[in-house]
């Protein structure tokens, strides 16, 4: 049987996933697209570190060379940690962690699932409150010495499905503008003379759908009454309450402005099983 690798699929085989940017690139597969093309060298993974480098100088037929410093130094891994006493439940590191490992809802803590996380650092900085640190966890073992090819593999296809998905709410709420916009125009403007089967079904599950969010309102109300909440919204500053409102402004055009109103957008949750937004 004939390899259809190319030598970017060879290169990215031997990052180890953790899509952490440090690179340079927006992930491992462009980054490895650079190294094929010529364009990056291949001494600018953190992660990997010298044994990665080592690796890539093999396959490239190029000699071994230092980690470039620039990218970083190669470290014991870390997972990162939310403190959920002052987590506000904004969103902002679930929405940066590339592969997933973070899972919560709308004002309310956000917890990290370790055994997911790679490590990348990348919900660190959005983080209005600065509860998230990065404690390594594999004492003196760095780069392959700290992560081992099964996990890179899993970490590649969550960041894969997170892409795809991510890909679909984009398609799904352009869709949904350009049906706004549509039926907006005087074209549009009159309706049907009488509704149709699918017109009663639909509003027959918009009904469903509003009953189940009252229930979840009234879930919400519930758990804030026994103290399940944040514990530290009080003193938030109009900057990071600003972040949280873009956040949720986001979150609200992909989520309620479907043709089935107050429907989520399928989703992964941890477990690697479809899910909605909301249980995140």
């Amino acid at each position: 049987m004939t390899d259809r690798k190319t030598l970017a699929d060879r290169i990215e085989d031997l990052l180890p996933q953790t899509q952490c940017t440090k690179c340079g690139y927006a992930g491992c597969r462009p980054y490895a697209e650079a190294v094929a093309r010529g364009e990056a060298g291949y001494n600018q993974c953190p992660p990997g570190g010298v044994e990665g480098v080592a690796r890539l100088a093999s396959l490239l037929g190029k000699p071994v060379i230092a980690l470039n410093p620039a990218n970083g130094a190669e470290r014991p891994r870390p997972v990162a940690f939310i403190d959920e006493s002052l987590c506000i439940g904004c969103t902002l590191c679930m929405q940066a962690c590339p592969v997933d490992a973070i899972v919560g809802a709308p004002k309310l803590m956000h917890t990290v699932v370790s055994a997911l996380c790679t490590g990348c650092d990348l919900c660190v900085a959005p983080c209005p409150v600065d509860c998230i640190s990065m404690p390594p966890v594999t004492r003196d073992a760095t780069g392959w010495q700290a992560w081992s090819a099964d996990q890179a593999e899993a970490a590649r296809k969550r960041h894969d499905r997170r892409t795809a998905r991510i890909a679909r709410e984009r398609e799904a709420a352009e869709a949904r503008a350009a049906a706004r916009r549509a039926a907006a125009s005087p074209a549009a403007a009159a309706p049907p003379a009488s509704a149709t089967a699918e017109d009663e079904a639909a509003a027959k599950k918009r009904a469903i759908i509003a009953a189940a969010l009252e229930r979840a309102r009234q879930k919400k109300a519930a758990l804030e009454a026994e103290g399940v909440a944040p514990k530290n919204v009080s003193n938030v500053s109009p900057a990071v309450q600003a972040q949280i409102d873009a956040a949720e402004a986001r979150r609200q055009r992909l989520r309620t402005t479907s043709d089935e109103p107050g429907k989520d957008v399928p989703r992964e949750d941890a477990s690697g099983e479809s899910d909605t937004p909301s249980s995140r």
